[in-house]
């Protein structure tokens, strides 16, 4: 996917406009955060709009937006870290509505950077590295424009962008999983939740799957990472399926793939996504529960 160019100028909004779907997936993509993504999408803008009043020179308007929206989320990113740092319990990247298109297989390979387990490896990347490596691997943006992006040599930023790949060019991570499959699976927790039905369940479980819940410290939650299906299953048959059990089960798309939101009277309670093995067995399960993170949910969709 790459940045649109432009051919006319047109106003300073329409201009914009054009651009701003594509700056806020890779924003997103970035910061992990909805809202620390519109930050620096509506931080290009102003900065678009001065640039035009004082009549300075853009050739490339496409260009010049990516650099300038690349260079405000490496920013907020290095600010990020060190609140996550501090932050109570496990942390996990805010959730979002997306487009599923199942029969194009370019959106899939796109909408597999948007699930929360890549999501999380590219938490340990540098801000460089990490900007370099969706620039070029998600966006398909050549290396002399990262290097002007990130006001460095283009052969730094290859090196970038090789580190990168060590850490996050994983085949079980960037797999997609046939939708029905994801289907199944979520008729499966379902039956879990709502009717204590944990055998269908259980059989798609991997053995060493992980469930991960963010609270933020604002509604209770397990503070750690529970490790194995006998620990996850009974974590779901004592806790959560009590818990849940009268909610309203929603099944949207999230992250890239299938999920559910749980709803109490109308209000989004918790999103889950999920992550899945290379035989098709669920090996993580991402529960959000901060309510600062699930109040975007209901925005438009991220591609």
């Amino acid at each position: 996917m790459t940045l649109p160019s432009f051919g006319s100028f047109g106003s300073d909004i329409e201009v914009f406009e054009e651009s701003r779907s594509t700056l806020l997936g890779l924003a997103y993509r970035i910061l992990g955060s909805r809202a620390d993504a519109e930050d620096a999408v509506q931080d290009t803008f102003l900065k678009w709009e001065q640039a035009r009043k004082d009549a300075e020179p853009i050739e490339t308007p496409a260009s010049w937006l990516m650099t300038v929206c690349t260079r405000r989320c490496i920013d907020l990113l290095r600010s990020a870290h060190k609140a996550r740092v501090d932050y109570v319990g496990t942390w996990l990247p805010e959730p979002i509505a997306t487009k599923t298109e199942p029969t194009s297989e370019e959106h899939m390979a796109l909408a597999s950077s948007l699930t929360t387990a890549f999501l999380l490896l590219l938490e340990r990347l540098t801000p460089k590295e990490r900007a370099a490596y969706l620039l070029h691997e998600i966006f398909e943006i050549s290396y002399p424009e990262i290097a002007k992006a990130l006001d460095m040599q283009e052969a730094a930023c290859r090196k970038l962008v090789s580190r990168a790949r060590t850490t996050v060019d994983r085949p079980e991570v960037r797999h997609t999983v046939p939708r029905a499959r994801q289907e199944q699976l979520l008729d499966a927790f379902e039956g879990a939740i709502v009717r204590g039905d944990m055998a269908s369940l259980s059989a798609l479980l991997s053995d060493d799957i992980d469930l991960h819940a963010d609270g933020g410290g604002k509604v209770p939650t397990i503070q750690q990472i529970l490790r194995g299906k006998d620990a996850v299953l009974a974590f779901i048959g004592k806790v959560v399926q009590p818990s849940w059990s009268a909610n309203r089960w929603v099944p949207v798309d999230i992250n890239g793939g299938r999920g559910v939101l749980l709803e109490d009277d109308g209000k989004i309670v918790a999103a889950m996504s999920f992550a899945y093995d290379e035989s098709g067995n669920l090996a993580d399960i991402f529960v959000v529960r901060n309510p600062d993170k699930l109040a975007r949910l209901r925005e438009e969709a991220i591609e």
